[in-house]
């Protein structure tokens, strides 16, 4: 029932992927102006994503407590944290127009999906019972998700911006808001999960001997947090002050993503993949 539970939502994502990628990305050859406004998604491709994401979250919840416990490898870590993002995603589609990012967000999500078949690393959470760690969990995956859709979202503006500098648009970029408009909805996303991302530090340096068993000190995983909240940081303040926006704003946005991947995910990736340790 488990693998059933990651096979049949990865499934349904790379079929969405393959839908979106020749409805909605494949280029028209049209020059800008005069490719068609894109639609919102259909009703049946919300149902068919939310099923996927419904079949995703219930295979997770048997992976990450089985038996009352609490797992959490690497792959679960990616896994949950892309599930998020495409519940986020399906919620906000229907206030804001982000079609386009369905396309760069289903590949991801099948082979996150299917991560955990691969990689079924066995890292019991110790203080899983805990409402302090419950709270710190909680906060961490949501600021995960919410910066990973910022990252598809710089991704989908990035190619927007290339296509635009080109003159010719695929059917989603041509769809899409002004560039300002989706600027406005990027440092939202991030404003959101900078938040987030602080009170998950936040507790994680004032409660670290009730979440961990020791006291709070800097290891690999707490400088690479560090250095992203740094990072998102500047991008706001630089955002405020000074305008940033753009190319810069691009940059900034993925570079402190990848750099908050590197926390936890990158370690325990080397810890159960290269290291061989749980």
């Amino acid at each position: 029932m488990t693998i059933l539970l990651q096979v049949l939502p990865a499934a349904l994502y790379a079929v969405l992927g393959v839908h979106f990628w020749r409805t909605r990305w494949a280029d028209t050859g049209a020059p800008i102006g005069a490719t068609p406004t894109l639609r919102r998604l259909a009703p049946w491709e919300r149902i068919t994503l939310l099923s996927g994401i419904l079949l995703h979250g219930a295979g997770l919840y048997l992976l990450l407590f089985p038996g009352g416990a609490m797992n959490f490898g690497f792959s679960y870590a990616l896994s949950l944290i892309v599930w998020l993002a495409l519940v986020f995603y399906w919620i906000e589609n229907f206030y804001a127009r982000i079609e386009g990012l369905q396309t760069l967000a289903m590949p991801v999500a099948a082979i996150c999906a299917l991560l955990p078949l691969a990689f079924p690393g066995q890292h019991l959470l110790a203080n899983a019972g805990s409402s302090v760690f419950r709270a710190h969990f909680l906060m961490a995956m949501l600021a995960y998700s919410l910066f990973t859709l910022a990252a598809l979202h710089a991704l989908l503006m990035a190619a927007a911006e290339k296509r635009l500098h080109k003159g010719r648009l695929s059917r989603a970029l041509a769809g899409l808001p002004p560039l300002l408009t989706m600027e406005a909805l990027l440092f939202r996303l991030i404003a959101i999960a900078f938040v987030l991302l602080t009170l998950t530090l936040g507790t994680g340096i004032v409660f670290s001997e009730a979440l961990f068993g020791k006291a709070f000190r800097f290891d690999h995983k707490t400088v690479f947090a560090i250095t992203s909240w740094l990072m998102f940081g500047a991008l706001l303040i630089g955002r405020h002050f000074r305008g940033w926006r753009g190319r810069i704003a691009l940059r900034w946005t993925l570079a402190g993503f990848f750099t908050l991947l590197l926390a936890y995910v990158g370690s325990r990736f080397v810890l159960e993949v290269i290291l061989g340790r749980t």
